[in-house]
This record gives C-alpha cells, sequence and structure tokens, in this order.
C-alpha cells in the first residue's frame, strides 16, 4: 500500500499536457479544454513539437523545453512514445502522470522488444513516478478546478468520491451525476492500473476531510491483501459503497471437491466486501441512494423500522419488502398505542404500519410522527404519501420535516406518485432528508443502512475466546503433507486426511486400512460390526459416485462381498483409477444428528476461503452454504454459520435439540488455524460432518495440497503473529510474555486503561479520559498487522496471568516510512523495566520491516518518557505549533539490523 506522491496526482500546483493539440475530437484537444474551463489555478503547459500555441496556451516543444517542472503530467499521446516520455518526465523531476494512451499491452517497443506498457512499469517504479491508467479517462477533482480528462462533461463539487475501472463507465455515472445534482470530492478513472489501484486510492480518500464516502465500480482486484487492508482502514471512518460486475459469473475453478463446486467467484468478493466493512450495491441508481441516504442520517442504534403511511396499500408493499431484504419492523408498546389511539381517527390500523387514512391533514402527520419518532423501540420512521384530492402533500411534508428536526431517529420519505407531489420532493431536498419516489426504493435505502450497521458491528465487534484451548500438533500434520507432496495429484486418502483433523483436534470416526477385501472383513471383526467400508484411492475424490461407500455391514461375509463388489464398481466406472484398498471404520449412530460441510478452497485473488454449509450427497443440490476469509475468531464463526438456511435447524426446534454452537465454531476456528499453518492445503472437504448437542463428529474428509512458497503470505488477511510471541524476566522477577494484542484482549484493556493514574492517562492521550467507549477500544485491540502492530506485556504468574501490564503501538503510514508510536505501563509496575523492554521490542519490529523513522510526541513533564527515549537513541525537539509537548524521533535506518530475524516475517 501507498500514497506516496498522490497529493501531486490529485492536488498538483502545475500540470504539462503532453500530446496537446488544437485538432477538433483529438483526446488532448479535449484536455486542454478541460483544464481551461474548469479553471484550474496553476500554470498549464501544453507539449507539442508543431505548435506554437494549444488552445491559445504559449506551448513547447518537449518536455525538456518546460520552463518549470510540472508537478503532475498527462499523457495522450500514441503508446510507442510512453516510455522516452516517462523518462524525460522522470528526468525533469516529475512524480505524477495521468496515462490516458490505451493500448500499451499490444504494442512491442522495438528497441527493447519488449511490451511497451510492462516497459512503463518498470520505468514509473524505478523513476518514483506514481502512473494513473493507462488507458483511463483521467481525474476530475472539483474543488481545486482540476478536470485532468477527456471527459465529455465536467463534474460539480460536492463530498463523494467515485473510483471506477471502467472509462465508459464514468461517463455514464457524469452524465448521471449531472441529471440527478450530485456532485463529487474524486471522480476517478483508474484504466488499467498498472500502478495506482483500488487499494492506493483508497488509502487517500480514507484520510481526505473533503470525501464524506467513497464508491468504487470494481472490475478486478490483482491484490487482494491489499486491497482488504486499504478498505478494513478506510471503512472504519466512512462508508465505502462497491458494485463488482460480473455478479452473474461464476469462476471457472476446475476443482474436484464440493466446495469448489459451491465456490463461485462472485460469493468470494461479496465475501471480501462484508469482511471489510463495505456495502454492495446492484447498479448506479442503488449506489447513489445508499449514498445519499447514509450520508444524510444519524448512525442507527437499532433495526426496527415504524411506517407511517395515509394508504394501507402503500404501507403493505413496504412491509413485504423490508421482511423479503431481512429487515424488521418495530413493534409499538401499548403506550405508544394509546397515544396513537388519542391523536388518530378510531378506523386507523392499530398497529405497525400505522395507516393514518387517507385524508389525513398535515396536523395528523404531524401529531403521529412526533409520537413515532420517540416511540421506544423505534429506530427509524418511514413517512409515506401517497396524493389524495382531500389533503396537500406540501402540508404533510412540512409537517414531516418538522418532526424530523426534532425526532430521535432518522426519518426517511417517500411521497408516491408525479407531478403533483414533486414540490414535497423538493422540500425534502432542501431540508436533507432522504426522499425516495417508491416504497420499495425506501426500504431498500433503509436496509442499506442496516447492512451498513451490521458491517460496522461485525468488523469492532469483541470476539469471546474460544470456549477451550486447543494446540494442534503441526509436527504430525506437517509431515503428512510432506510425504503427500510427493505424489502427482497432491490428494491425501481418508486415513490421512483424518490424521491431520486429529492433528488439530477435529473428533473423527476412527479408521482402519486394509488392502484387500480379505483383511476389510478382518479388520471389520477386530473393529466390532456393523461397519462401514469404503474404497480408497488417491484418484476418486467422491466415493459414492462409484458405489464406492456400503454402510451398515454385520457380518464378515457381507465386507467381503462389497469390497469385491466395489473393485468391480471402479472397473468399469474408473478404469485408470488405482486403488490401494479400503477403509473401515464403526458404524457411527448420531440419531438426530445435522449433516454439515466444512470446507476450503483457494481462490486465485483472495486465497484460501472457508466455507460452511448444509452437507451429505445433495451438497451441490442443495447448494445452501456461507463463505469467509481465515483467519476466523468466534464471532465471525458464528456470523458464517447465521448465513446459511440450516442455521435455523441448528438452533433446535420441536424435539430437537439445539447443536452444540460453542463446539461447531471451535471446529470452523480449528480448520481455519490449520489452514494458516499449512498453506500447503488446496482444497479441503469435511462431509459429512456431524453436529449435535454433544458435540461434532468427522465422518469422512478429503484435503489436496500443492507446493506453496509464499506462506501465510497467501492469506487475504495477515493472521496473528505469533512468531512474534517472548517471553522475558522483568527487573524483580516477575515473568512476562510479549505478544502482539489481539480482538480478545479487549476487555482486559478496559482493566489495563483503569488501573492508570490520572496522570498516566494524561501523559497517553494528552488529557483526562475516565473510559473509552467500545468504538475506540475495538480500534487498540482490533489491529490490522499489516499496518500497525501493538505488543502488549502479559502476565505469566499466578495472580497476574494473562492480565494486561503494560503496551507500545505503532501506526504506520501507507509508505511504510514513518511509524508514530505511544507506550504505556501500569502505573504500579513501574521501575520493573517493562516499557524499555516494550519499546526496544517495538524498534526491532519497525526495523525488520523496513520502516525507516519511528516518532512520537510527549508532553515536557513526562520526564520518565523522555529520559527512555533519550536512552534509545531518539532526538528530541520542541513540538514548533504545541506548546508544551516534545518530539522525538529515531531514525531506524542508522541502526543495525533487528536481532530477531522473525521479527518482520510472517
Amino acid at each position: 500500500m501507498s500514497t506516496r506522491n498522490l497529493d501531486k496526482l490529485f492536488t498538483p500546483g502545475s500540470v504539462a499536457v503532453i500530446g496537446a493539440s488544437n485538432r477538433p475530437h483529438a483526446v488532448g484537444t479535449v484536455v486542454m479544454r478541460n483544464l481551461l474551463e474548469g479553471g484550474f489555478l496553476g500554470p498549464i503547459m501544453p507539449v507539442n513539437p508543431k505548435r506554437n500555441a494549444v488552445a491559445g496556451v504559449l506551448a513547447y516543444p518537449d518536455v525538456e523545453s518546460l520552463p518549470i517542472t510540472p508537478e503532475m503530467a498527462i499523457i495522450c499521446t500514441p503508446p510507442a512514445t510512453v516510455p522516452s516520455l516517462i523518462d524525460a518526465l522522470g528526468r525533469k523531476g516529475t512524480h505524477a502522470v495521468i496515462c490516458l494512451t490505451a493500448g500499451l499491452g499490444g504494442v512491442i517497443d522495438k528497441p527493447s522488444g519488449r511490451r511497451v506498457i510492462d516497459l512503463v512499469h518498470e520505468k514509473t517504479r524505478a523513476l518514483d513516478i506514481r502512473i494513473l491508467g493507462p488507458n483511463c479517462v483521467g481525474a476530475l477533482v472539483p474543488g481545486i478546478r482540476l478536470n485532468a480528462s477527456f471527459a465529455h462533461v465536467p463534474a460539480k463539487p460536492g463530498k463523494i468520491a467515485f473510483v471506477s475501472q471502467s472509462g465508459a463507465l464514468c461517463t455514464a455515472v457524469l452524465d448521471w451525476a449531472r441529471t440527478h445534482d450530485v456532485g463529487f470530492s474524486h471522480f476517478l478513472s483508474l484504466g488499467d492500473k498498472i500502478d495506482v489501484d483500488f487499494a492506493d486510492v483508497i488509502d487517500y480518500l480514507g484520510t481526505e476531510p473533503g470525501t464524506r464516502a467513497i464508491l468504487l465500480y470494481i472490475e478486478s482486484i490483482r491484490s487482494g491483501r491489499k486491497f482488504i487492508s486499504a478498505a478494513r482502514a478506510a471503512s472504519r471512518n466512512k462508508p465505502i459503497i462497491v458494485i463488482k460486475s460480473g455478479r452473474a459469473a461464476e469462476g471457472a475453478r476446475a476443482a474436484a471437491s464440493h466446495t469448489g463446486a459451491l465456490a463461485g467467484l462472485d460469493e468470494v468478493y461479496d465475501t471480501v466486501i462484508r469482511r471489510a466493512g463495505m456495502l454492495r450495491v446492484c447498479n448506479i441508481g442503488e449506489l447513489f441512494a445508499a449514498v445519499e441516504t447514509l450520508a444524510r442520517s444519524k448512525p442507527l442504534k437499532g433495526e426496527a423500522l415504524a411506517i407511517m403511511t395515509n394508504g394501507g396499500g402503500i404501507g403493505v408493499m413496504a412491509v413485504d419488502d423490508l421482511i423479503h431484504e431481512g429487515g424488521r419492523l418495530a413493534t409499538l408498546s401499548e403506550q405508544t398505542i394509546a397515544a396513537l389511539d388519542a391523536v388518530l381517527p378510531v378506523n386507523w390500523s392499530g398497529a405497525n404500519p400505522v395507516d393514518i387514512i387517507g385524508d389525513a391533514p398535515g396536523a395528523r402527520y404531524a401529531a403521529t410522527a412526533e409520537i413515532l419518532t420517540t416511540a421506544p423501540g423505534v429506530d427509524a420512521l418511514l413517512a409515506m404519501h401517497a396524493p389524495v384530492a382531500t389533503a396537500s402533500p406540501t402540508d404533510a411534508a412540512q409537517a414531516v420535516i418538522d418532526a424530523a428536526k426534532r425526532a430521535n431517529c432518522n426519518v426517511l420519505t417517500s411521497w408516491v406518485g408525479g407531478e403533483s407531489v414533486e414540490p414535497a420532493r423538493r422540500m425534502f431536498a432542501q431540508a436533507g432528508l432522504p426522499t425516495y419516489e417508491t416504497p420499495s426504493h425506501a426500504v431498500g435505502a433503509f436496509m442499506h443502512m442496516v447492512n451498513y450497521r451490521r458491517n460496522m458491528e461485525m468488523l469492532m465487534e469483541t470476539p469471546p475466546s474460544a470456549p477451550e484451548a486447543f494446540t494442534p500438533d503441526t509436527v504430525t500434520a506437517r509431515a503428512i503433507v510432506k510425504k503427500v507432496l510427493l505424489r502427482d495429484n497432491g490428494m491425501m486418502t481418508e486415513p490421512e486426511a483424518k490424521a491431520v483433523l486429529v492433528a488439530y483436534g477435529v473428533p473423527t470416526v476412527e479408521t482402519h486400512v486394509a488392502g484387500d477385501p480379505a483383511s476389510a472383513a478382518q479388520h471389520a471383526t477386530e473393529i466390532g460390526y456393523p461397519v462401514v467400508v469404503k474404497i480408497l484411492s488417491e484418484d476418486i475424490s467422491h466415493k459414492s459416485d462409484v458405489g464406492g461407500v456400503a454402510l451398515n455391514l454385520k457380518t464378515a461375509e457381507s465386507v467381503r462381498q462389497a469390497a469385491e463388489h466395489m473393485l468391480g464398481l471402479v472397473a468399469e466406472k474408473r478404469p485408470t483409477a488405482q486403488v490401494q484398498g479400503f477403509s473401515v471404520q464403526a458404524m457411527a449412530k448420531r440419531p438426530g444428528a445435522h449433516e454439515l460441510i466444512i470446507g476450503v478452497f483457494s481462490d486465485a485473488i483472495f486465497g484460501p476461503v472457508i466455507l460452511f454449509g448444509q452437507g451429505g450427497t445433495e451438497v451441490e443440490v442443495v447448494k445452501d452454504s456461507a463463505m469467509a476469509l481465515p483467519p476466523l475468531n468466534m464471532n465471525l464463526a458464528r456470523d458464517m454459520i447465521s448465513r446459511t438456511r440450516i442455521s435455523r435447524l441448528l438452533a433446535g426446534y420441536r424435539n430437537r435439540q439445539a447443536v452444540d454452537m460453542d463446539q461447531l465454531c471451535l471446529t470452523l476456528l480449528k480448520v481455519s488455524q490449520m489452514v494458516v499453518d499449512l498453506p500447503e492445503i488446496l482444497e479441503l472437504d469435511i462431509n459429512p460432518l456431524w453436529s449435535d448437542e454433544r458435540g461434532v463428529l468427522a465422518l469422512d474428509a478429503r484435503i489436496r495440497v500443492a507446493p506453496n512458497e509464499n506462506g501465510a503470505r497467501q492469506l487475504a488477511i495477515r493472521p496473528y503473529p505469533q512468531q512474534l510471541e517472548e517471553h522475558f524476566e522483568a527487573a524483580n522477577g516477575r515473568r512476562v510474555l510479549l505478544r502482539p494484542i489481539r480482538p480478545e484482549d479487549e476487555p482486559r484493556h478496559h482493566e489495563f486503561i483503569s488501573r492508570l493514574t490520572p496522570e498516566d492517562i494524561r501523559f497517553r492521550f494528552f488529557g483526562l479520559v475516565k473510559s473509552l467507549p467500545h468504538s475506540e477500544m475495538a480500534k487498540l485491540t482490533q489491529i490490522d498487522y499489516d499496518r500497525e502492530m501493538a505488543f502488549i506485556a502479559a502476565g505469566v504468574d499466578p495472580g497476574i496471568r494473562d492480565e494486561t501490564l503494560g503496551v507500545v503501538r505503532t501506526v504506520t503510514d501507507a509508505n511504510n516510512h514513518t511509524a508514530e508510536f505511544a507506550v504505556v505501563v501500569r502505573s504500579d509496575l513501574k521501575g520493573e523495566g517493562l516499557g524499555r523492554k516494550l519499546l526496544t521490542k517495538m524498534i526491532d519490529y519497525c526495523r525488520a520491516r523496513g520502516t525507516r523513522v519511528m516518532k512520537g510526541e510527549v508532553l515536557a513533564n513526562n520526564r520518565r518518557m523522555l529520559n527512555l527515549a533519550a536512552a534509545l537513541g531518539f532526538s528530541i525537539t520542541p513540538e514548533a505549533n504545541e506548546e508544551g509537548i516534545k518530539k522525538v524521533s529515531l531514525d531506524l535506518t542508522s541502526l543495525p539490523a533487528a536481532r530477531d530475524g522473525n521479527l518482520g516475517s510472517e
């Protein structure tokens, strides 16, 4: 991730247009016209060797002739010219380029024999030039009057950033936005994304104060991990709303597993968007409707919607849409109904939706809205109106507007109709109230708020600790993987796959391996009847497809006959399959257990994905599944389960008990850890996995592996870096574990802060803080290890076990140049060397990952911290703009390499 030089791209002080032209309809002509008509305030320097002036502006024959170094250059010349222009701009000192030229991938550079696009990518990296494009429409930043594009119409100023991979969509959206009076803080076309990509732009816009919401049109992502990291960080600050094209297309994933067959490419993007806290919509209208709703609304406190209408029909339509979309209708209390009885006609609906009768005047709307917007259990109000001859739509609108000003909850409106209600809609727009033409659109907008709230809650929810600690036998698991990697197909046998599950604490049915039918009968007798016999072949993924499973066998003879019959079926249906023998296991009996599936597949962009759903042989027909990205915690596991239809059965019904949900979630965590530890796993199926009130039991499993040198780097989200844990003994002999912080640490972190003295709190937070709300504490404990780090000192000895004794944290800029740090130790534990050890560990960590500078701010009277900083080599200077504050800074490039080689690795 990098925002380096993006300020020069999006807020340049001067612009050169290379390929500027006077020819009608030429790209260079349109770009010059857009820059000039937009009123850009800096120098505009056209470059054209054949013209003395372009659009009335003095032109220059080449880049070298420019009188000043342009902060940004726009290239609109043929593909073959671009590499030499990049060289010239690099020599001139320019660090930002918008390349509008298309076709770079199909042109060969004659001197080098390489594709022009590859050459340009290499040169821009070497010259530290950021390039937007090629093959893009350009960039519009209306707030600074920059229209560096060949768009056919300008963009109006606003607070919304629009970022698109498609140039054609850009121009269509600009047209749409002008007719709907929508403005933009930034309007960016990424084109072929050889450098600046979605992640870079999200990082930039996520902290850009003029941008209130970010809209993305995505066709594809190249770096999944980079994208998710940027999106998760920005989503905490402002809404990110996404259109992802290709919703109907499934990836051409040739997979032998049930999991692979269930996993469509679009479902993976759904999973990614959800995990990153973004909101997905289907079309442009829905995109901007979602923005309008989120931008004009307060955060929801709950999800219960009250509906007020003068027409029962449109009220019923709204309820139908709400329930269909997974929303919740508010239940009105007896007190609320009594209050409504007092102001409404006797024939009102008596429940939610509140039908206030067709002839409702403005006063009735006002009285009803006052009651509903203050009613307990109501989190939002949808006010609706159908035109009637006996009541004024504008009077009703003004009543709702006045009530909304005093409301405790959000108010949405839908004045249904045409010309007669247009004045009311304009009133709502001027008052800043969201308004929609139909009940369906209004409910859809409310559900955008609900889904955004759910995503934010999931992004910041504190996960509980796992119900039991488990330490996997990674030595055994890795030995099996290493052996299977020597096979051409990388397929584990069923006993091998089950052995890996056992190594991770997943209960399985004990399985014996027999080489022939007679041995199978002998094993069956030793196990005890009844038994199950399955064909054992690395070449057969789904044994039931070839008749390779026999159940409930009760005699040795029936076992032998079943095994011989399987050999005949395999010879007939899969003659090339190599058969290693048979697996024999006791016939497990768990009446009432649910058949589930847990699987893993590898996505080309986002790496391993975990799947959960209804299992059994019909799994691909039923298609009831949900996905999640590892690593998982208990909350994420529960959320994944809740998104399946079978989850309602797992909760118990009639005389069927609920399953042990903790054990089911724990099993998902174990599979997640397996994926983290064993990056060679390409596909995994546990199907069926039985689940009931007694726990889980894996009846069958298949695992396919392949060489993987990326390790945990293949994961889209960096897992907990366990290799950074370190034991140390404090000065008084106290044993301490230094480790990265985890989301589960939030309760202990609250306790830690409560044990700081007022002075230490002031030193840490530069003010008196009694307590931190969950939203702030979540930001401190739920960190992205790719862009920030926090090490805590946790107690090991009895009496302080697992207590947080101190913490040091850094947040690193997107360029990995500077890390800002803060450190604090529990007030009653000073003098034991904890602060020095924590800060030293962080210095080593930042140095190992290539960060160049560590810096922080310290109150001038915090002598203990200033002395520690000085002792560790930090320079100390007064803060120029803040009296009473010292700046401390450490040049990490001047330090020796970190002592622990694992500090910067995964």
